[in-house]
């Protein structure tokens, strides 16, 4: 039976014996929730217990953090009010948003209840219980097994696992999360709100201060944070929006504490991080380093530069990019700083020099020798074929995503296709249960669309895909190409496609979902075919991709195995997206020679870094509040001004964006929203020296709502006297 969050047994899944006996730095480690009661979370600083944490007979600190946005938020009130960052509420704000109303802006704040606006396309995600599946998973897949059928075999038996999870548990959704790479897998079940909708968003001035400029780094004046509310059906369950809702009430909700944290208070974070990397090779770092992340981080830059010049004239134009130019810049200098990381540190050498030694190791025992001698060189056999042929496996995933209508598009074409299986066999974007999902990202890309940005981009990446190596070439591209000027052909096929596109609004987006394949090509819509004519490269990529994963998916397991023989030590997986703890102490770092970064920044600096000029333009009441000295109770009492940001030598990657900062008796006192440019290569390795984190002090979350945005409301919800 599923072990419910509230219920958890701290030995309940398999995966924790793969973390006995791990000799970890102290404030290292992304922990699974199944790990929490084998902390020493005393001598780490913390008064909480592991029940306080999470309560086997009852309820807990872990029923009060959400996935909203792609983000991590947590409940502050009885009546389902949601702190997150303003980054992650952006998306919803800009839905939210017109010329007339530039709520990304000016901000918003609903005076009332009844004034809270929808936040589109937003769900909220509580994770409810979770249980191993490995051994289902698994079962009689022998290691000469075919790799796609491997890959194959494992992606049908989690959709089985899904299916049948959610139709024993009706209005509930569950994931099969991979915690080690072909070795162990989690059932997780999961409660969707479906109606969220915007409390409090503080002008951008404050939410995006010093934009990207400041973006990954320390000194941090930005005041990330937004609140939001979740609501339900009268009865108490999920439901869509409808003026008729009302506020869900969570099982539990933090206190907020207004009076922070001081300089090594003990701190930590419950939230969702996204990826980590570390239990790869130095082939798939290679890969990244040499290859992949270069190329995404110039794609990007390219991208940004072209729409910022076709919106610099209207801010409507503006407002379809703003969400697409924040998300691609906020990539792009994170692999920078990335790429910078793993320079700094050597890390593609220290990794080759230790898979050296476990070579070694290994070659040393004939047992061992016959077991894993070849996992290293067969993952680098993986590597070596997936670098050759990134030309035109980069170019070609980029080609789709770039064009908001060649998106919409493919999903129509493939979707037709796919739709003729059975469920399960569907790829997974296609299967009913994500149907509303799929609906609503392609509303969303026509609420975004811009021809001539749309026109643009993919001409960028047609011009790529023509110039690709003859033995790389994409067969739908050369055919528009038709062996002439590549320039030329290109601007003809796109003038004619925007020409006579027929899917071009809702209604018809609606009516194509139901068509055939052959009832698509009958449109006539240049966009659906283009799509036709990539579909067959698109379904060759994806039957290769299954080949590596399922070669990579028995080799990783292998080599973790491996790793654990030679060490005698454990490790936590990855982050994947799953509820995890991390752990720590507020504090400052040294990045360079004779530089020193102090902990906690000011109003006052605020103030002083406010030029005028974007991304410094703070707003006329903030400055004259500040330079009144009018900090109320939010003064810290050190440093005499109110905290603006702070850092921590937190664990953290992507996905913790917004999760709850708390202290030592487990009270709000910030929201995470970033790391610093040095600690961006926590992907892939934690360093004590450089990794920190950065969250917005509750004391500026505080007095931005209250004495500045006299948002009054929201605090006293939240049991704040101001």
């Amino acid at each position: 039976m599923l072990i419910r969050v509230r219920n958890l047994l701290i030995a309940a899944v398999p995966f924790a014996a793969l973390l006995l006996g791990a000799s970890l730095t102290a404030d290292e480690g992304m922990y699974p929730i199944s790990e929490l009661g084998r902390l020493d979370l005393r001598a780490k600083g913390l008064q909480v217990s592991a029940s306080d944490l999470y309560n086997p007979n009852g309820v807990s600190l872990v029923d009060a953090i959400v996935q909203v946005g792609g983000c991590t938020g947590a409940f502050v009130s009885p009546d389902g009010l949601i702190l997150t960052n303003h980054h992650c509420a952006f998306g919803a704000v800009q839905a939210a948003s017109t010329a007339q109303h530039d709520y990304l802006t000016d901000g918003f704040f609903a005076a009332t209840r009844e004034g809270e606006l929808p936040a589109r396309g937003y769900t909220v995600r509580i994770t409810e219980s979770y249980r191993d599946v490995s051994s289902t998973v698994l079962d009689g897949l022998a290691d000469e097994m075919d790799p796609t059928e491997r890959a194959r075999a494992i992606e049908q038996r989690t959709k089985a696992i899904v299916a049948e999870t959610e139709a024993a548990q009706p209005g509930k959704r569950a994931e099969v999360a991979e915690m080690f790479a072909g070795k162990t897998y989690v059932l997780f079940v999961y409660t969707y709100l479906r109606d969220i909708r915007l409390v409090y968003v503080p002008p951008r001035a404050i939410g995006e201060f010093g934009g990207e400029n400041d973006n990954w780094m320390w000194p941090r004046h930005t005041g990330d944070f937004s609140f939001m509310r979740a609501y339900v059906g009268s009865d108490g369950k999920p439901a869509p929006h409808a003026p008729a809702n009302v506020p869900y009430t969570p099982r539990r909700f933090l206190k907020v504490n207004p009076d922070g944290v001081k300089e090594g208070d003990a701190v930590f974070v419950l939230g969702y991080p996204g990826r980590t990397y570390r239990h790869r090779t130095s082939h798939y770092l290679a890969y990244e380093r040499l290859v992949r992340m270069p190329f995404v981080a110039d794609l990007n830059a390219s991208q940004i530069e072209t729409m910022e010049t076709l919106g610099a004239s209207s801010r409507e134009i503006a407002l379809k990019h703003d969400a697409r130019i924040k998300g691609l810049a906020n990539v792009m200098k994170n692999y920078r700083g990335k790429l910078r990381g793993i320079d700094r540190l050597d890390l593609v050498k220290r990794w080759q020099q230790d898979e050296a030694a476990l070579q070694a190791f290994v070659d040393a025992d004939p047992e061992l020798k016959a077991r894993y001698g070849e996992v290293l060189p067969g993952i680098g056999r993986v590597y070596q074929e997936t670098v050759r042929q990134a030309p035109s496996e980069l170019v070609l995933g980029a080609l789709r995503a770039s064009s908001l209508r060649l998106t919409n598009a493919y999903r129509l074409y493939e979707g037709a296709i796919e739709r003729q299986k059975p469920d399960l066999q569907r790829e997974a974007a296609y299967m009913d249960r994500n149907s509303a999902q799929l609906l609503e990202s392609m509303r969303q890309a026509l609420r975004d669309f811009h021809a001539p940005t749309d026109r643009a981009l993919l001409g960028e990446l047609l011009r790529r895909a023509a110039a690709l190596p003859q033995d790389q070439r994409i067969p739908a591209v050369d055919a528009i190409v038709k062996g002439g000027d590549a320039g030329p052909a290109i601007d003809r096929f796109l003038d004619q496609a925007l020409a006579n596109a027929k899917v071009t609004d809702e209604a018809s987006l609606q009516a194509a979902l139901s068509k055939s394949p052959e009832a698509l090509e009958q449109l006539g819509d240049p966009w659906i075919g283009f799509a036709r004519a990539l579909y067959p490269t698109f379904r060759a990529l994806r039957e290769t991709q299954q080949r590596r994963e399922g070669t990579l998916s028995r080799l990783q397991a292998l080599y973790v195995d491996a790793k654990q023989r030679r060490q005698s030590a454990a490790f936590l997986p990855d982050a994947n997206g799953t509820l995890r703890l991390t752990l720590g102490r507020v504090r400052g770092y040294s990045p360079a020679d004779a530089v020193v970064h102090l902990p906690f920044t000011t109003l006052h600096g605020v103030v002083d870094k406010t030029t005028g000029t974007e991304p410094f333009t703070s707003p006329a009441r903030l400055v004259e509040l500040a330079r009144e000295g009018a900090y109320g109770r939010f003064a810290h009492p050190a440093l005499g001004d109110v905290p603006v940001a702070m850092l921590y030598d937190l664990d953290t990657t992507g996905g913790n964006s917004g999760s709850p900062v708390m202290n030592a008796r487990g009270e709000l006192i910030g929201v995470n929203f970033d790391r610093t440019f040095d600690a961006t290569i926590n992907d892939y390795a934690w360093s004590e020296s450089y990794s920190r984190s950065i969250g917005v002090d509750v004391r500026y979350v505080l007095w931005v709502t209250g004495t500045f945005g006299g948002a009054t409301r929201v605090l006293q919800e939240m049991g704040i006297t101001p």
